[in-house]
């Protein structure tokens, strides 16, 4: 990556964001939000405006890449809409330089992989999912687009993970196990059996949750 970076999102995401690319000595050179942060700086690194300044956002796949770092799971995919279809572009990966990934992995775009985090050997990540620190995604496991995986987190090798999915932090999820579309697993469960799509799990084993 050559280009500098511009984020969208200043808070918690894209903190992590900027950490990761400065971990890879990536300049990022602005951070562009909408909860009021404007003229702010975010650990050194100014706010300029809100994710719809066309000043800013015209810079982006000719001077600048993007990575989108913002919390809501319906602003970030409006934003990556807007991104590919008004600025022909799709946000790069952000993956910490002391992350693990294998060269015989398969990563889709715009994903986050924060530090300590391992992607094993023929794992599949889709698009936009968010890794934190120290998960582990085993071989032969598969992450689907927009999914979230909690810090420290343990996907088993063939596990499914489907779209839009959030893993708890210190969860583990055996082998061979399904996680739905949108559905969540709570922090520490121990996922042993498939889990509906838009069900929400938590415990040891994981029960639903009236």
């Amino acid at each position: 990556m050559q280009n500098p970076v511009i984020i969208l999102g200043a808070q918690k995401l894209g903190t992590a964001a900027l950490d990761i690319f400065n971990s890879n000595s990536v300049i990022v050179y602005c951070f562009l939000d909408d909860s009021g942060k404007q003229q702010e700086e975010v650990n050194n690194v100014s706010v300029m405006s809100n994710t719809e300044d066309n000043e800013f956002l015209k810079l982006i796949g000719n001077k600048c890449d993007v990575f989108v770092a913002v919390e809501d799971a319906a602003a970030r995919k409006g934003l990556i809409k807007m991104l590919k279809e008004e600025y022909k572009v799709v946000p790069v990966n952000a993956i910490h330089r002391f992350s693990s990934v294998s060269e015989y992995a398969w990563l889709g775009h715009g994903n986050m992989i924060a530090a300590g985090a391992v992607v094993n050997n023929n794992a599949k990540l889709g698009n936009y999912c968010v890794i934190q620190s120290r998960a582990v995604v085993d071989t032969y496991a598969g992450i689907g687009d927009f999914a979230q995986i909690g810090a420290g987190a343990v996907i088993n090798s063939e596990v499914l993970v489907e779209e839009g999915a959030f893993i708890g932090s210190g969860a583990v999820v055996v082998s061979g196990v399904k996680i739905g579309k949108n559905a969540r697993v709570g922090a520490g469960s121990v996922v042993v059996a498939d889990v509906p799509a838009k069900a929400t799990v938590f415990g040891n084993p994981a029960a639903p949750v009236k």
